[in-house]
Parts: C-alpha cells; sequence; structure tokens
C-alpha cells in the first residue's frame, strides 16, 4: 500500500520533472521565435516575442493540478540569516561549444561557492564526470558564477537548493551543454541522491546540462538523470542547512529561498 509520505515524494518529483520539461519547451520556442525574426519578420515578432518571453518566465509559478491548495494567507517569512552581497553583477558572456577538456582527470579538484551565507567546500568527481568539472573550472574561471543568485530552494519529497543561473529565473545558460556523466555511480542507490550531493539541474533531456546545479541537504529520491559530480564538506552542509532552516518564500515548498543566497566568488582548484 502507498503511503500518503510516498504519495507526496511522488507528486514532488512529478512536479520536478515536468518544471524541467517546461523549461526545455520554453527554450525550443525561443529558438524557432528567433529563426523566424532573423528571416525578416523582426517588426510583426517584436510584440509577439515580448508576450512570449513574459509567459516562459511566469510558466513555472503557475501551480500544478497535484500541487496542494495555496493557504489563505502567505506563511510568515523567517529571518534572512545571510549578509550583504559584495558589489557586483552577474556576467552575461555566452560560449558556442563546451571548453575543450584542459582538466587532469587522475587529479583531484575541490570547488568553493564563498556565498552571503557561508562558504559551501566541495569535493568534485574529476574521475567519474570530466567534462562537468572540466566546465565548471572553466565557467569559474571566466567569473560566470560571481553574483549569482541561487534562485531555488525546494523543502518538500526533494530538497535541493538550486544555484548556477546568472539571470536568476532558472532559465539562464552558458550557451552550450555538457554531456550526462556518472549516472551509475553506485552512492545513487534506490534513486536517491544523498544528502551532500552536487548535481547537475537540465531540462529532462539527455545532455541538456548547462551550468545550474543543485545541492542536495537532505535525501531526495529522485531519477538518476542528473549528472553527480561533487560532494560537500560538513561546513558547507551547515551553510545549506542553514539556508534551508529558513524556508522558501512560495510557502508551497518550491520557491526563491527567504536567505538572500549570492555567490560572491566561486572558485575552482586542484588540490
Amino acid at each position: 500500500m502507498v503511503t500518503n509520505e510516498q504519495r507526496r515524494r511522488q507528486l514532488a518529483r512529478e512536479k520536478f520533472e515536468r518544471q524541467q520539461e517546461r523549461r526545455e519547451a520554453a527554450r525550443r520556442k525561443v529558438v524557432r521565435r528567433n529563426a523566424v525574426i532573423a528571416a525578416g519578420l523582426a517588426v510583426v515578432l517584436a510584440a509577439g516575442a515580448t508576450a512570449f518571453a513574459t509567459g516562459a518566465l511566469s510558466g513555472d509559478d503557475k501551480k500544478d493540478k497535484t500541487d496542494a491548495a495555496a493557504p489563505d494567507s502567505p506563511p510568515a517569512k523567517k529571518p534572512d540569516p545571510c549578509a550583504k552581497a559584495e558589489p557586483g553583477v552577474p556576467a552575461t558572456a555566452t560560449w558556442k561549444k563546451e571548453p575543450e577538456l584542459a582538466i587532469d582527470k587522475s587529479a583531484s579538484y575541490a570547488m568553493d561557492l564563498r556565498t552571503t551565507c557561508g562558504t559551501v567546500d566541495i569535493k568534485l568527481d574529476a574521475k567519474n564526470a570530466p567534462h562537468t568539472v572540466n566546465s565548471f573550472d572553466f565557467l569559474a574561471g571566466k567569473g560566470y558564477f560571481d553574483h549569482t543568485k541561487c534562485h531555488r530552494l525546494t523543502t518538500g519529497g526533494i530538497y535541493v537548493l538550486q544555484c548556477g543561473d546568472p539571470k536568476g529565473t532558472g532559465q539562464g545558460n552558458p550557451g552550450y551543454n555538457i554531456p550526462d556523466e556518472n549516472l551509475k555511480d553506485p552512492r545513487l542507490k534506490g534513486n536517491v541522491y544523498p544528502a551532500g550531493t552536487v548535481a547537475m539541474a537540465n531540462t529532462g533531456q539527455p545532455g541538456s546540462g548547462g551550468s545550474q546545479f543543485f545541492l542536495v541537504y537532505q535525501d531526495s529520491q529522485l531519477p538518476p538523470t542528473y549528472t553527480p559530480f561533487g560532494t560537500i564538506g560538513a561546513e558547507g552542509m551547515k551553510v545549506l542547512k542553514k539556508i534551508a532552516a529558513a524556508g522558501e518564500q512560495s510557502g508551497a515548498g518550491d520557491g526563491a529561498p527567504n536567505a538572500t543566497v549570492v555567490i560572491n566568488k566561486a572558485v575552482v582548484r586542484k588540490s
């Protein structure tokens, strides 16, 4: 018999996957619309493009039919446990193709996310996820993650903080995709991403990872389609749990974190 808790987790997973699919559909629509514009219909499509952009950015905020009903009044917002962000703005650069593999797959790499809430220390798995680690090494070196917000916190069924989008909307990417890797990692027992895992977000389609990633602060059951490429250290987990304890803004278990989580600086180093 399926328990209420199992059903709730199943609904949370299904919602997570639907949102990834909607993002991919929005991206494909943008590509098609840009092709039409390039064909010479810029004037006619200008108004339509604006309307589409508005719909695409608000699409993930629409309630799924399986979601719980919204509360009569918004929950009380918990205090922000984080400091003010350092001066600066997110990068806008994009690249046409994945950077050439330049890391040493036999070496050890680490990444520090120096956030407004504290430093999240991450041990990277260059051996089993070389393309992913290489991409993070490249992007961090370009300052791509600096001054970016972690835009999404989930607190029901799936327990993750999502970061890596300079736009802060869930729509940003570096202009290229990287292949899925390490999907048979033995740590993903029973399709559970254990607490402390760092994995790539994607659109739900194979090979659609870009720059967005998520940090797991509590065991989360997900299909093994998200590249696991790092492990958070003990101090980093304390920071992550502090962010999670502050809750998220929607009150529905999936929204912007109440904590103002900004990555002041991301550093990847060979250790």
